[in-house]
């Protein structure tokens, strides 16, 4: 599991096409924690991800290819780990079991 910190300046799209080269990849997004810097025109976002030393080159590549991305540090899981724990909106939620339609919602839906 990796920790990326990726700095960026705020204009439109930025933050999505970050993003972006995530998901290209089909990494799962473990943990984003988007923030913004003591100066108003700077960003960061975290990433917590669980990749490979050939994807980690790929994102730092697309990353930096972006042109608001002034930076792009790699640090340690585990302080990124022990931080989401204390944000009760970071822990996994199981899948939702798929429901079947009752009576009420097939009598809802033919109205």
């Amino acid at each position: 599991m990796q920790a990326f910190h990726v700095y960026y300046r705020n204009t439109q799209g930025t933050l999505m096409r970050i993003l972006t080269a995530v998901s290209r990849r089909a990494v799962e997004l473990t943990y984003v924690h988007a923030q913004a810097e003591s100066n108003d025109q700077t960003c960061k976002v975290t990433l917590l991800l669980e990749v490979n030393a050939k994807q980690v080159g790929q994102l730092r590549r697309d990353w930096y290819a972006i042109v608001d991305v002034t930076d792009v540090r790699i640090g340690s899981a585990e302080s990124i780990s022990d931080h989401a724990a204390d944000w009760p909106g970071a822990t996994p939620h199981p899948p939702s079991p798929a429901s079947h339609p009752t009576d009420e919602t097939i009598r809802a839906a033919r109205a």
